[in-house]
């Protein structure tokens, strides 16, 4: 039998065409999962999961604004009409970079939607059918951010503090319906973002500033997008069967090295 296998299982996983998302779609149905991907940009390469990925995993993408109540519950329902709801992975998310001072109402608004409102939204939506089940399993994506102070960030700070309180909510009252929930804290990870972020912000320098980036961490180096997956493929797995309402930093030594 093949360790961590999700078999015959039904995912969801938001913002799943880019990023840590797309890794863990990957991932996922590399060890077997039918992964429904719900993402905003419906142009979002609907190949995203090459045919030839092993065992039985597939995916299908769902153009879904998770900030839109409606159109969450909308898609949600429409997945569940064809089985069961076994993994949800909350990973949509955006970034801003501002302090209290300089971050507009409307920032906040905008970080708020998707980043708070967009979780509860789709665990508003999934969770009465894991209930159902009796079962079911709940990864949302928080962030160092969610338990120490980093400069510049307190919209975001704001949001990734609440997704780790949903998380250790929703365990505490799902626990006797058979639905484990944790929560994931990466420090940074490379993605495109980070490249689109740094090109934007510091043309001409980017190597170095990259190279200054990565030494944030005390190991030395940026995370891996399929470092994250395969985390979240652990904590979904029915080898991690005993764990619920915790939260699991991967931030190369960040929260407990720095400083």
């Amino acid at each position: 039998m093949s360790k961590f296998s999700l078999k015959g299982k039904s995912a969801i996983i938001t913002g799943g065409a880019s990023g840590i998302g797309k890794a863990i779609s990957t991932v996922f149905a590399h060890q077997g999962a039918h992964v429904h991907i719900l993402e905003l940009n419906a142009e979002h390469d609907k190949s995203v999961i090459p045919d030839n990925i092993g065992i039985s995993g597939k995916a299908n993408i769902y153009p879904c604004d998770v900030s839109n109540h409606e159109q969450v519950m909308e898609t949600i329902k429409n997945i569940a009409e064809h089985g069961n709801i076994d993994i949800l992975v909350n990973n949509a998310g955006i970034a801003h970079v501002g302090n209290v001072e300089n971050t507009k109402e409307e920032d906040l608004d905008r970080v708020y939607n998707v980043n708070i409102k967009g979780v509860y939204n789709c665990l508003h939506a999934v969770v009465p059918i894991m209930k159902k089940q009796g079962s079911g399993v709940i990864v949302n994506m928080a962030s160092i951010a969610s338990s120490v102070g980093i400069s510049d960030r307190f919209a975001y700070s704001m949001s990734k503090g609440a997704v780790l309180t949903m998380t250790y909510s929703i365990a505490k009252d799902y626990i006797a319906s058979g639905i484990r929930c944790n929560c994931i804290s990466p420090a940074r990870v490379h993605t495109p973002f980070v490249d689109g972020f740094i090109k934007k912000n510091y043309p001409g320098n980017e190597a170095e500033m990259f190279d200054a980036l990565s030494k944030t961490q005390p190991i030395g180096r940026m995370g891996k997008p399929e470092e994250i997956a395969h985390l979240a493929l652990y904590l979904c797995s029915d080898e991690a069967a005993f764990i619920t309402g915790t939260d699991f930093p991967i931030d190369g030594g960040f929260i407990k090295l720095n400083g």
